[in-house]
Parts: structure tokens; sequence; C-alpha cells
């Protein structure tokens, strides 16, 4: 086919779309489509007036219908669905992709101008003109607005001061007064309504947090005196209404808490004890939560000021102990005469309603894994809420899994793996430690935390493995974004055992690895620091930041001792020396109030062995690849470095390394209700601190960034409130041994529970 004729096709195909998709035909005589206004000022001036632009533009906007390629076809697909016999493709379309029409006929463009001129003043233009012209244009039959606007000077602040029209002898005036020095209300700043009603607002919370429980903001008001200058300047004045209810006027003192720990409906008009603990009255029938424990969370406390914050800050601290699913601070006046410091009385009562103590769950799940291996696993979780009477928390958990590979290459297929194993946590909310620091802490109390956990791992053919960890430690939130984790007692136990020949032989082959699995002991402390505001994956865009350091081996210095090979031993036991740290860095970027974000994530990550240790525990060591990590290459199958097993075996040896890099970047969008879609791309790798002869250029070096395995896919996730069901298809583009190479790629599908990052 000759280009020319290739150039009449394409001109012939494009006219029919656009002429087949035409709406002009279905709109009717007296209407016309509404397609935006504008608005142009006639003299800036020199102004500054992006924001005011913005504010104005924001005040009129309506909905318009949406364009393509010259063509509407949500508006197109809408006509087409309300026919007597739209048929199944345009109901569909007009379900995914409709628009209802919107016509100019049903803009009031006098109401526009009235917004307008509003808006100006209260920005601070006072005397702006504002004048509207229509346009429209016959061919489209469409109207749009175009408004007009002389922009005069603005009115600026030359002075604002508290107007004391009332007995100024009061407290309040001197508290107003004082408020003043914190205003963003300054000299030469623009007259805005916005900013006085803000101003009204931070007063109001300034007081109240000074014991003014009865005070509201519709108690100010503001005046504006333009008589004193010429030059477009104005003094501001502050003052209270009159007849303000003298309840308002002045402080409250709470003279009395009561706290009921074992609140519920059924019980409400129960007579109960009251136990009085360094004055707080504690309301219960029997001992449910030991006051000595509880009142720490209370910072609302008998003979202070009135202070909301302070209940704000009891009430989310009382819901952290996770014994509570309701907490109410209910406060009553407890008389209506103010006394001689001039001063009333408020009673607070604190009702708090339990979770169910104890709860029973179990959970079978089907396990699949990018590496081919699949299997049930079974987990039974006990929990019991407020064990000693003082919130703790225990939870049992045990659980077994049984793995088989089914579709893995040559020699792989039919291995299998069971894991089986027993976790217990106590965590205790407040912070056990020499010294009670508990109320040091005012957004939240620490919470200790003590666990215990027994695994078995059985790899047929190859070896089992078991271990015994168990860790002391502290959990804090720093605000509500900023979470500390640390623990200073960290152990370990790892014993390998029933090694098949097969697997002495890849561990005679490989030192590297059989040093890893001989670290038979790890003592050390872990710290962690995350600073989130990514508070709903779908929706909430926003920063992540976390860090995490692992040491071990520096304390056991002093007590160990060498055994006949040289290496460091403690009661017997060989233990790992090492220091180990990663950051992460995530970036939810919203792109409009639908679903759609660009999301990215970089992750660095670096361990040491340190003194006679060699390398670092095979459970410390970094891995890439997989459903969380670089989706197009297995799970575990990246690196170290150039690396790649001669057999190409992709089962149980994992390819492990001391440094890991990665990054990935992802648009999310939404499809229907429930169904998002995503394009991404993920690159990284791991890297050995040391040079390994079984693993031939898995050592870092300075040409790092060209070893880096690349790859791009298209994921489906179906999210039905905030549990995702994930599949993500990806196809390497870089192998980390290879230059780029978009042809030849064996895409990889991912299954998983939950977004990636």
């Amino acid at each position: 086919m000759s280009d020319a004729l290739k150039l009449s096709l394409y001109v012939i195909i494009t006219v029919f779309v656009v002429t087949s998709c035409s709406v002009q035909k279905y709109l009717p005589e007296d209407k016309t489509l509404y397609t935006g206004a504008e608005i142009e000022f006639d003299d800036k001036n020199g102004k500054d007036i992006g924001k005011l632009e913005a504010k104005l533009k924001s005040a009129i906007s309506r909905n318009t219908n949406s364009k393509f390629l010259g063509m509407r076809p949500g508006l197109y697909f809408h006509f087409k669905a309300n026919r007597e016999k739209p048929g199944f493709i345009n109901k569909f379309l007009n379900k995914q992709i409709g628009e209802d029409p919107y016509y100019f006929e049903n803009i009031d463009v006098e109401a526009a101008e009235d917004i307008l001129n509003n808006r100006l003043e209260n920005s601070g233009y006072f005397g702006s003109l504002v004048n509207s012209s229509i346009e429209k244009d016959s061919a489209d039959q469409s109207t749009s607005v175009n408004y007009s606007i002389v922009l005069p000077e603005p009115y600026k602040l030359k002075s604002y001061e508290l107007n004391k029209t009332l007995n100024d002898s009061l407290q309040i005036y001197k508290e107003i007064q004082s408020s003043l020095e914190e205003s963003d209300i300054k000299e030469n700043s623009l007259f805005n309504f916005n900013s006085l009603k803000s101003e009204r607002e931070r007063i109001d919370q300034y007081l109240k947090e000074r014991g003014y429980y009865n005070f509201n903001s519709d108690f100010l008001i503001f005046e504006a005196d333009t008589n004193a200058y010429d030059d477009r300047k104005f003094n501001l004045y502050l003052r209270l209404k009159t007849k303000v209810p003298e309840k308002s006027l002045v402080p409250y003192v709470v003279d009395e808490v009561n706290i009921h720990p074992n609140r519920s409906i059924s019980d409400e008009e129960k007579s109960k004890d009251t136990v009085n603990f360094e004055g707080f009255n504690f309301i219960q029938d029997s001992v449910f939560f030991k006051p000595k424990f509880l009142k720490p969370y209370v910072l609302v406390k008998p003979g202070e000021t009135y202070n909301p914050k302070l209940s704000r800050y009891t009430s989310r601290r009382l819901s952290s102990i996770r014994t509570y699913k309701f907490v109410n601070i209910d406060y009553k006046e407890k008389d209506t005469v103010t006394d001689e410091e001039g001063k009333r009385h408020l009673k607070a009562d604190i009702f708090l309603s339990p979770m169910n103590k104890r709860s029973l769950r179990l959970e079978l799940q089907g396990v699949t894994k990018s590496n081919n291996f699949a299997g049930p696993n079974l987990s039974v979780v006990y929990s019991n809420r407020n064990l000693f009477q003082g919130g703790e928390l225990l939870r049992l958990s045990l659980n077994g899994g049984y793995e088989q590979q089914f579709f893995g290459r040559t020699g792989d297929q039919g291995l299998s793996s069971i894991q089986l194993g027993l976790n217990a946590s106590l965590l205790f909310p407040r912070l056990i430690f020499p010294i009670d620091l508990n109320e040091s802490f005012e957004y939240a109390i620490p919470k200790t935390k003590v666990s215990l956990g027994l695994d078995y791992l059985n790899r047929t053919q190859l070896y089992t493995l078991s271990s015994i960890n168990t860790s002391f430690g502290y959990i804090w939130e720093g605000n509500s974004f900023v979470t500390h984790e640390l623990r200073p007692i960290n152990l370990e136990y790892v014993s390998l055992g029933n090694t098949s020949e097969e697997f002495e032989e890849i561990l005679d082959n490989n030192p590297f690895l059989r040093r890893s699995f001989e670290q038979q002991f790890i003592a050390g402390l872990t710290y962690s620091f995350t600073y989130n505001e990514i508070k709903d994956q779908s929706k909430s865009g926003g920063l992540y930041f976390g860090f995490n350091y692992d040491m071990a081996g520096n304390g056991l210095n002093l007590l160990g001792s060498q055994n006949e090979e040289g290496q460091n031993t403690f009661i017997g036991l060989e233990y790992a020396h090492y220091f180990k740290a990663d950051v992460e860095l995530r970036y939810h970027l919203k792109l409009d109030q639908n679903r759609q974000k660009l999301v990215g994530r970089l992750f660095a990550g670096a361990g040491r062995p340190m003194g006679t240790t060699e390398s670092l525990p095979f459970v410390k060591q970094y891995f890439s690849g997989g459903p969380y990590s670089v989706r197009a290459f297995r799970i575990r199958s990246l690196g170290p470095g150039t690396f790649s097993p001669e057999d190409g075996s992709n089962s149980f040896f994992d390819q492990s390394g001391d440094i890991k890099l990665e990054g990935n970047l992802e648009y999310r969008f939404p499809i229907t209700e429930y169904l998002n879609g995503a394009f991404f791309a993920d690159a990284g790798n791991v890297w050995l601190v040391n040079d390994n002869e079984a693993t031939p250029g898995g050592e870092f070096s300075s040409n790092f960034m060209n070893e880096l395995g690349a790859g791009v896919g298209f994921g489906l996730r179906v999210d039905i409130q905030g549990f995702v069901i994930r599949l993500d298809l990806a196809a390497p583009v870089k192998e980390p041994s290879t230059s780029w190479n978009f042809d030849s790629a064996n895409p990889v599908l991912n299954f998983a529970i939950g977004y990636p990052f």
C-alpha cells in the first residue's frame, strides 16, 4: 500500500470517528453546552494576584463536559444510552465514562458576578467592577463566559488592637490581649475576611486552653475603620459583643475527676465502689483495671484549669491501651456561681467501655509464591486483653504450613518444605524501667514488649533449621507520624541439622554460605524509626521514611572466648558479630481525588561482619526479587551482583547479599469502584561486602549501577475496604549481567496480598 493511500485511509477513519461521535444532533434546540469561564483583569498595576485569581476561579467553577481529540465521548455515550434501545455496549460505556450534559442555560451569570464581587471585597479589594460577556460557538453549539474585572488598590492594615468596651478589669481581657502577640494578622497585610474568621477561631482555642470552658468564637467581633486614612489604609479593632453570658467570661477549674474503668450500658444503674487514688475517683464494682496503672494515662487532673487539649490527649492515650473500644470524657458544671477568685468549677467523668477480654482467631490461607511453591498455611491466634488488670495484651500464635514446588525447572519439581512456629508476646502498655518515666511522655506512653518464639523449618532433601528467639524492648509514638522501637535485648539461637549429602556438598563448595549457617547465637540491639504520613494506601498521599539499625556481638566480646578455629564463642556457641543499617523512602503523590497516584520508593541497606565473623548470619542477609521487591524476577533470585547459578535453579538456594539497593516507580489509577490498575517499573540487586569464590561477580564495586536488574509491568488490585488482592505481571528488561533488552523478556506473574509499598 502506497504512502498516499495510507494517508487517505487515516484521514477517512479520523473523519468517520469525529463525525460519528458528534453530540450536536442530540442537543435540544434551546440548549448550548457550557464550556467554562475565563477571568481577565483590566489593569493588574503590578499586583501579585496569583492566589486571588485562583480563589476567584474556584468560586465560579462549574462542571463542564470533557473533551478528547475534539470529541466528547462521555457525553456521546450518555445520549446513546438514553435512547429507546441503547444496546449493551452503549449502556456499558455510559456506566464507565458517561457524563450528564452541562448546559449554559443553567448558569446564573449575574449570581456569578455577585460571587466575584463578594470574594473581592473579602480579600480587601473594595470598589471593584465586574462585567461579563457571553461568547457563543454556533458550530460547536457551546457557550462560554468572560468576566472582566477592574481591580482597585486593596486596603492594607495599619494597626490591630483590642477595644475594651466592657468591664476591662476582667481577666479575659488580659488573656485576649496576650493572645494577640501570636496573631498572624500583621501590619500592611491585606484585608481578608477568611483571615478574620481564622483569627476568631485561634483566639477561641487560646482561651479554651486557659480554662474558658463556655467561651465561643461568636462572642468576638471585628470592626474596621477606614476613615482615619486617605491611602486605603484601615485600623482593625477586636471587641467582645455585648450581653455575653457571665459564665463565658470566666475560667473553669476541674475539681473532681471520676474514672469508670469498666463501663457498659447494662450496669449504668448499678451501685459501685469508689476508690480514691492520688486524688482520682475510680468507680468500679470490682477491680477491672488497677488504678495505679490507669492513672498515668489521664492528663485531666483535679485542681487544674480546664484544657480541651489535655482531654484530647487523654482520650488518645486511653484508646492506645488496646483494652477499650470506647473512651468518652464528659464535663458537667458543678455550680452556677463565680467564686471569690473569679472562677467556676467542673466535674469530669471518664467512661471507658472495654473490648472482649479474650478472643480466638483461626486463619486458613492458600499460599503461592513467585518461585512456584504453593501450599496451605494454618494459624491459630489467642489474645487476652488486660491480663494482669493493667491493660496487658497476651498473644499466643501457633502456625504451620506446607509448600511444594509444582512447576519448577528440571530437578526442582517435588521439592517441599514444612514450617512450624509457636510465638508468644506480652505487651505492657507502660514503660517498664527502673525509674518511673510514664508521666514524662505527653503525647503517648511508651509500651514494653516481651516476646518468645520457637520455629522449625524442614526443607526436604536438604536440611532442618530450628530456632528460638526472645526479645525485650520499647515502642513509643513521638507524634501522630513518628514511631520508635528499641529492643536493647534481642537474642536468637539457630541450629542447623539433618543436612543431606546434597546440601553438605553445596556448603563445601560455598564456604560463605556455610559460615552464615554456623553462627548459632545472635545477641544484640535493634532500633527502628518510622515517619509515616500515608495512613491510607489507596487514597492518602505523603511521605514515608523508615530507618532500621541492627547490631550484634559487641557485648559478648567482653564475655566470650575463641575456639580452636579462632572463632568467637559464648558458652560454647559461636556467635555473630556485625552491624547492619538500612533506610527506606517512599512518596505517594496524589494526582487527583479519584485514586490516581504516582508512588516512588527507594531502599538502601548494608551490613558488615566484624571481628572474626566472616559473613552475616543467613537470617540477617538481604534478598531481592519477588512481589514486594523487583517484581520481574522471582522471589530471592537476584544477585548477588552479576552472579547467576550455573544450573539456573530457583528452588531453595536463595541468592543473598550484604548490601541491597532498590528503586520502584508506580502509577496507580482506578478502573471500577473496587478494581484499580497500575503501571510500574522496578530495579534493584544485592551484593557482597567481601569476594566469595562460590559466587563470582557478587562483590560490590563502583560499577554497581550497571549491575541492577530491572523490569516493567502492569498490575490489577482488588481493593475492598482496605483488603487488597494483587496480581502483578512483570517482564525483565535488564539482567544484572547484561545490558538493556526489551525484546527477549519472560514475564513473571506475582500474586500477593496488600500493596507492594
